[in-house]
């Protein structure tokens, strides 16, 4: 939303450590990012662990991220660690840190280190509490390598995001001694009924993304075969969780359940939805919204919310930064995209305006909190997850996970207790899309 026209009436590197790593700490600047690839085993010994660590490096060096690699537990200190911004765990097994290496990886972790653990990372340390709410469930079993389907359950964080809703791939598929989906942040799963010897009772979590005392968490049980290293696929996944675990992409990796689709990608998704004013939204074939004209707002017909949990994940095309929309909550059914402005509240995406008006701020009325807001957010051309909270007359506004927001209405003439949602397209030249909208009422509650 901008402030022209009618809409103002509303004020609305890469080094192979052969042993120790035993440099002294330096500090690092932001783009100077550091990984350590750990692949000591004390079991198994996958043989695609060459293939991983070149792969790694790889990335590394189109990533902008400098690469170590190391099989000496030694290199687990506090001094040694702290040079590094994430450390992969690549197909590790059995018990591969004494007890002073694992006191310093914890110490790294909650002083908000990153951990990657890629496939036999989840047969590790078994005797570790620690490390098992790190890794977020141990290995139990697998069957034969074979194919099999693999379903996109966030496709806004940044190693699932390249992907299409499903994804078939061959892999050794891991059964978990527990399912982890109540601790962290499931990102992909597989469909149990298109392979064999899956024993996760059709809930079966393959990759997924945590904070963790302190630390940012992402595992993926892929990683099994040599090929998996050459997959272009696989190798955008991996980038993307190491670049979460760094700290150069943010995400939401709170646990997430007990949300339902408003939009899921497909076209009978948006049966209940309704464009108001001029302009459309186009829909994509991998499941975009993308905003075109304007000025309207594409609504959710169907019925309004009054204590609820609306999460949508949206992306500027850019590369400037200036594309301009957002979304509305708390307004009475209309066709006339008026009736949003002057009886709800818009929570903006529009990231070069004055800070009650940029990205995060509830349009007009309050801005966010800049510095999170920064902190938080990605740039164009990746996406972003928002959570707009409502409870009784209070709206609180989460980006990419962060609380950034928190406004409580106080004017008679409008009310959030109960309202319809929506998200605006805003003009010719401002695209912006969204995916994955979805809900989760919550019980009524007190302002």
């Amino acid at each position: 939303m901008n402030t022209t026209g009618r809409w103002t009436t509303a004020v609305v590197g890469t080094a192979l450590l052969l042993g120790c790593v035993s440099q002294p700490a330096a500090s690092h600047s932001a783009d100077s990012e550091r990984v350590l690839v750990f692949s000591k085993t004390a079991g198994f010994r996958h043989d695609s662990i060459p293939e991983g660590v070149a792969a790694v490096r790889e990335l590394g060096a189109s990533g902008g991220f400098t690469v170590d690699a190391t099989e000496d537990a030694a290199a687990f200190t506090p001094r040694n660690l702290r040079r590094y911004d994430a450390v992969v765990f690549l197909s590790t097994t059995g018990d591969v840190l004494d007890p002073a290496g694992q006191r310093a990886f914890e110490g790294y972790i909650r002083g908000g280190g990153g951990y990657v653990g890629i496939h036999a990372a989840a047969d590790t340390e078994y005797d570790w509490a620690f490390y098992g709410g790190l890794v977020g469930a141990w290995f139990q079993s697998h069957p034969a390598i074979q194919p099999a389907t693999v379903l996109v359950e966030d496709r806004a964080h940044p190693s699932t995001s390249g992907l299409s809703r499903t994804w078939n791939r061959t892999d050794e598929w891991y059964n978990y001694r527990s399912n982890p989906r109540d601790r962290v942040h499931v990102l992909a799963s597989l469909d149990e009924s298109s392979y064999s010897g899956g024993t996760m009772n059709g809930d079966h979590p393959i990759a997924w993304c945590q904070n963790y005392q302190g630390g940012r968490a992402f595992y993926t049980g892929f990683g099994h075969t040599k090929e998996s290293y050459a997959d272009p696929a696989f190798r955008s996944h991996l980038l993307g969780g190491i670049r979460y675990a760094i700290g150069d992409a943010r995400a939401d990796c709170r646990p997430e359940n007990g949300y339902r689709p408003l939009f899921d990608g497909t076209a009978d998704s948006l049966g209940n939805w309704k464009q108001a004013g001029p302009g459309s939204f186009a829909l994509s074939d991998d499941g975009t919204l993308t905003s075109a004209g304007g000025m309207g707002m594409l609504w959710y017909t169907a019925s309004g919310f009054s204590s609820y949990s609306l999460k949508l994940d949206w992306r500027m095309a850019g590369p400037s930064g200036d594309d301009n929309s957002g979304v509305f909550v708390g307004f009475p059914p209309s066709d006339d995209p008026w009736s949003a402005v002057n009886n709800g509240y818009e929570i903006q995406i529009d990231a070069t305006d004055v800070p009650e008006k940029t990205t995060g701020s509830v349009y007009g009325f309050r801005s966010a909190d800049l510095n999170k807001r920064d902190r938080a957010l990605n740039p164009p051309g990746e996406w972003n997850t928002y959570e707009i909270r409502v409870e009784g007359e209070r709206l609180h506004v989460f980006l990419n996970g962060v609380k950034i927001n928190d406004f409580t209405n106080t004017d008679p003439a409008r009310s959030l207790r109960d309202g319809h949602v929506g998200i605006q397209n805003h003009g010719a030249d401002d695209q912006v899309s969204f995916r994955d909208i979805r809900i989760k009422e919550l019980p009524a509650k007190g302002d």
